[in-house]
């Protein structure tokens, strides 16, 4: 980092961050983007001088209508036009921040400076911390503190976070999606104006935005400039974007907060989520791999090169609410012999919970459907060599459970609503208001019996409702924030108080996927949908931010559960190597062909697996639009593995080439054709490499022809899909 008085800059893995820093007044963003090497360098005085002059649109002290740049908190005092990165007011009367001082302090890495802003008038203070993470991730962390000694609080109706990107930027790409089809992506010119796209499930939401994403013309995979944004916060949520005559657009985001709901208090402070920004002059696989370098880097994250990712069997598509011990410990069994590492047990095995109306919130064993306990069956598991996981949904309570029953008060609703009005139900259930000290000690105190009695080892975490009301009923207080706190503190506690305990996140599939779950949470359940089809494009935009090693990605049975289609183990096998493995499946009904075959795709997982959860991830730009080619490669270049699949049917005769980036082009390599589980289907021509590929020798070429020029695909029928292995020679 360099601090010249007037200006910060901030570099990191190729990405660098310009503010210029004038006297008492909030810092103004001139570059974010590409590392400017020596031109930003701490030597380099005349050239950061020369970067103000030429993008300074007016001379000092002129001041022109609008602002001559948006700062870090753009507002409507420094002419700017758009959303305020600050709304507040006290006893009724809006709050306008005039900075009195301002202070910018580098970390102590030098990747990273802090802002001090204080506004003596309105008793304000502000801390900006921003940092470049490892990768070149861009964070930034907001907290606002009243100083202000009287008795009206200060009310916070948004604190966001955004930065500026240059007028090139003119694409936007967007998420919607629905149960169980997450991660839909929609991409348009950038809009004009002011606006906001809001998330208010409660949750981050199948719909949730997602990311904002601006790019110069259409984004691409491999290469281009992308400014994106992401809200890593698992409430809710808004994306902003302010594209105004007189400004750069600005791209950014916060946590959208109920009414009154942030009421600070003489020294209280609203430490808003950290929002993030990913630069990349790469494409989208330049964007993803700076969240991958961040999320993999945070402290405590399981390392799969130490222990690496299960291969994991869940219950619910084998039995779903159907429970019996002695079928449960044949289908451990089987699990046990096909080379299955982690065997969850879901929902169904509490008090009541024969199906979805009752039971949620009384976190003990039936003894009617579990005469011996899960004891039994979870000494069974350990015993077959593999880890025992267990379904919990802490968050929600039905109305029929002995909880519900003796505290109707710990339901997070309106007063009035609770417990009466049961068409406010979701899927029959309520949320248990964990802000509540004794509905947070009850769910903990279950949860970690049932953990220490059965030795559990991971816990599938689900949160099916959505969060429409969130009243607290203690003190009528709009309370979503208090709630998402309280979660992330339950996950924080029970992995304390168990070292080794893993924690999925679930939430009706990926309706609760971002990076504020995954600072707690070891990986998230990308959708409920299993059909490959479906999955192989919700796990690659899923991938823009988290890595395949944090993304469930199990194989079920045929036809899927979630559309009804039929498709091939081997096109369900090779998708499911695009995440973190298993089945969702009952396998006791297989036939021995088909055991065979799951045994195989389980050996190959572990085979592959300290590539795919440890490399880079790779998209090649397809022409045609029923091609998905996708690719893991080693930090060193020595090892990939790449995924062809089609979804439709490939337009022309002749398909094109897979172009292989990322190998080192000086090296040659010995190209596999990996078909472990059963070989792709495709028509009557093969192209002439394939049978090499098939040989115990391989295909053997040059890594900057496989890059440059490419391997000629075969004419793949639908939903098919072939797995190549490239390995240096």
């Amino acid at each position: 980092m360099f601090d010249q008085g007037t200006h910060v800059v901030l570099r990191r893995d190729g990405v660098c961050v310009v503010l210029k820093t004038p006297e008492h007044e909030m810092p103004q963003v001139e570059y974010w983007g590409r590392d400017l090497g020596e031109a930003a360098a701490a030597s380099d005085e005349a050239s950061l001088r020369a970067l103000d002059r030429m993008t300074l649109k007016d001379t000092p002290p002129n001041r022109p209508d609008a602002a001559w740049r948006p700062s870090l908190l753009p507002q409507g005092a420094e002419g700017w036009a758009g959303r305020p990165g600050l709304e507040a007011h006290r006893g009724g009367r809006p709050v306008f921040a005039r900075w009195t001082t301002v202070r910018c302090r580098p970390t102590a890495d030098g990747h990273g400076v802090t802002v001090i802003a204080e506004d003596a008038a309105h008793g304000l203070r502000l801390r900006i911390s921003l940092g470049l993470e490892p990768g070149g991730l861009l964070v930034i962390r907001q907290a606002l503190t009243n100083t202000a000694d009287c008795p009206e609080p200060l009310a916070v109706t948004w604190l966001d976070a955004a930065l500026p990107m240059p007028r090139r930027a003119d694409t936007l790409t967007q998420f919607t999606g629905r149960w169980p089809l997450e991660k839909q992506p929609a991409t348009g010119p950038l809009p004009v104006g002011s606006i906001t796209r809001d998330c208010r499930r409660g949750k981050t939401g199948h719909d949730s935005p997602w990311l904002f994403i601006a790019s110069a013309g259409e984004p691409h995979w491999r290469d281009g400039e992308i400014w994106a944004c992401h809200l890593a916060w698992s409430g809710n949520q808004t994306y902003r974007l302010d594209n105004l005559p007189a400004h750069e657009p600005v791209l950014g985001a916060g946590e959208l907060l109920g009414p009154g709901e942030i009421l600070l208090g003489t020294g209280e402070t609203y430490e808003a989520p950290d929002v993030c920004f990913s630069y990349s002059d790469a494409g989208l696989d330049g964007m993803a791999s700076r969240f991958h370098a961040w999320l993999r880097a945070m402290p405590g994250r399981v390392d799969p090169a130490a222990k690496p990712r299960p291969f994991t069997l869940n219950t619910w598509e084998a039995v779903y609410f159907d429970h019996d011990e002695a079928t449960l410990k044949r289908l451990a069994d089987r699990a046990a012999a096909v080379g299955v590492e982690r065997f969850v047990l879901d929902d169904g095995w509490f008090h009541l919970r024969r199906d979805d109306s009752r039971g949620l919130g009384d976190w003990w064993v039936d003894p009617e459907v579990w005469p011996n306990g899960l004891k039994p069956l979870a000494d069974h598991v350990h015993a077959l060599g593999m880890e025992f996981g267990l379904w919990f949904e802490p968050e929600m309570v039905n109305l029929d459970s002995d909880l519900a029953r003796d505290h109707p008060d710990w339901i997070l609703a309106e007063p009035e609503a609770a417990p009466h009005r049961a068409d406010l139900s979701y899927r029959s259930q309520y949320v248990l208001d964990l802000t509540d000290p004794g509905a947070y000690a009850h769910v903990r105190g279950q949860m970690a019996q049932a953990i220490r009695e059965f030795g559990v080892d991971y816990i599938k975490w689900d949160h099916n409702r959505e969060v429409t009301e969130p009243v607290r009923q203690s003190d009528r207080r709009y309370g979503l924030r208090g709630q998402t706190l309280a979660c992330y503190r339950l996950f924080d506690d029970l992995k304390a108080e168990f070292p080794g305990l893993e924690i999925e996140s679930c939430s009706s599939g990926g309706a609760r996927t971002d990076a504020g779950i995954l600072r707690h949470a070891d990986r998230i359940w990308a959708s409920d949908s299993n059909d490959p089809r479906d999955r192989v494009d919700i796990q690659r935009w899923t991938e823009l931010i988290v890595p395949p090693e944090m993304i469930g990605a199990h194989v079920g049975p045929s036809p899927a559960h979630s559309t009804g289609r039929t498709t091939d183990l081997s096109y369900r096998a090779a998708v499911s190597l695009e995440g973190c493995s298993g089945f969702e499946w009952n396998i006791l009904e297989c036939g021995e062909e088909e055991l065979d075959r799951l045994t195989a795709f389980v050996a190959l997982y572990k085979e592959l697996r300290g590539l795919l959860h440890t490399g880079r991830v790779l998209h090649a730009d397809c022409h045609d639009s029923a091609l998905r080619a996708r690719g893991v490669v080693s930090p060193d270049r020595t090892h990939a593995v790449w995924v062809v699949a089609t979804v439709t049917n490939i337009a022309d005769w002749l398909a094109e080439r897979l172009r292989v980036p990322g190998l080192d082009p000086e090296r040659h390599y010995r190209v596999r054709l990996r078909e472990d589980v059963g070989a792709a289907q495709w028509g009557w021509v093969t192209p002439a490499w394939i049978a090499d590929a098939r040989s115990a020798d391989g295909f053997v070429a040059p890594g900057r022809l496989l890059a440059d020029v490419g391997l000629q695909l075969p004419n793949l029928w639908p939903m098919q899909a072939v797995i190549l292995e490239f390995s240096a020679v």
